[in-house]
């Protein structure tokens, strides 16, 4: 047993060490240090129909030239005032209207966009425009020049999704602003996926740090997973999936982003599974019933949800069921990190 004599000198001990900058590895080692992953994010779901409202509201209130970029953040509860939607991924729902264009930028920040609502909105990235429709995946490779513009009828919006939190930490950050407040078009729609699309590279293409292409459509994604699960066993963890990867390396579409979509049929139910990675999942269609870290959450299409580092998660699908997901899988690999539990 401890006097209570020695905790007064442990105390004042402390307390000196504070006075010179130092501080004792034993009193914090078992969290520095833990068992297992201790995430600060919780599992947490975004109903879109209620989101919507407000996204319209911002609308009226600021237009994306004011605004830059006309984003509702998806804040996890957890971790409210960060920007955060789990522990190290950024997550937001951006609209623009008819007309509008949201100026041209650059960052080290890589950026995924996944089309949720709407026809006739477009990215440009490097001179090149890229047309959005809803299940589209689109990337802004980091420190890409892109700007958004619309010529629908009608609102747009599309998820974000980037690493800010991770290049937060490393406080690397950099922007930079366009001259103007759009990108003169010096490449032809889908010149990139013409030149890497196809299987085929030319002598002088190198491997790149991120995929150069930018645009996945939806409709090429969805006929690949009904390929493979008329072709294929499905994974009892994760149903049928594939990944959008980099054509020049193989690797992830983003260095520091996984995505990819998944199928499960319907009234298939996963086996329970975790990762070391946070991850976010966005419901494209069918209905869903999640539990995660065994919390239940029922999904309808465009619903989101933040699925926390290490926890476990069963996914169960009523009727034949698409959703996409992203994660920050690519940093613990390349850190060897990363790793999977299949209960």
């Amino acid at each position: 047993m401890t006097s209570s004599s020695q905790l007064s000198e442990r105390e004042s001990y402390y307390s000196e060490l504070g006075n010179h900058s130092l501080a004792p590895l034993w009193a914090s080692l078992a969290r520095l240090v833990p068992p297992s992953p201790q995430p600060s994010a919780q599992a947490f779901a975004w109903k879109y129909a209620e989101i919507r409202q407000h996204l319209l509201t911002a609308g009226k209130l600021i237009t994306a030239e004011e605004a830059e970029r006309r984003v509702l953040v998806l804040e996890n509860p957890s971790l409210a005032g960060q920007s955060r939607i789990t522990d190290t991924l950024y997550a937001g729902l951006q609209l623009i209207l008819p007309g509008e264009v949201a100026p041209a930028h650059r960052h080290v920040q890589s950026a995924l966009r996944f089309a949720i609502e709407g026809e006739g909105a477009y990215t440009a990235v490097n001179g090149e425009r890229v047309s959005m429709s809803p299940g589209d995946f689109i990337i802004t490779p980091a420190w890409t020049w892109h700007d958004h513009g619309s010529e629908s009828s009608g609102p747009v919006v599309w998820l974000d999704g980037l690493d800010v939190p991770f290049i937060d930490f490393l406080k690397a950050g950099f922007r930079e602003q366009y001259e103007h407040a759009s990108q003169i078009a010096h490449r032809s729609e889908g010149e990139a996926r013409l030149r890497f699309g196809s299987g085929m590279l030319g002598p002088s293409d190198k491997p790149t740090n991120s995929s150069p292409l930018f645009k996945y459509p939806y409709d090429q994604t969805k006929a690949a997973l009904a390929l493979i699960a008329k072709t294929e066993e499905i994974d009892a963890h994760r149903g049928f999936e594939i990944r959008y990867i980099n054509p020049t390396t193989g690797g992830d579409a983003l260095p520091t982003i996984s995505a990819g979509m998944r199928l499960l049929p319907d009234g298939f139910k996963t086996a329970p599974y975790r990762s070391t990675d946070g991850s976010v999942i966005v419901l494209v269609e069918g209905s869903l019933r999640a539990t995660v870290a065994g919390k239940e959450i029922t999904l309808s299409p465009k619903d989101v949800v933040a699925i926390p580092a290490w926890a476990s998660v069963t996914l169960e699908a009523s009727g034949e069921t698409v959703l996409f997901n992203f994660s920050d899988a690519p940093v613990h690999q390349k850190l060897g990190l990363w790793r999977e539990e299949r209960s």
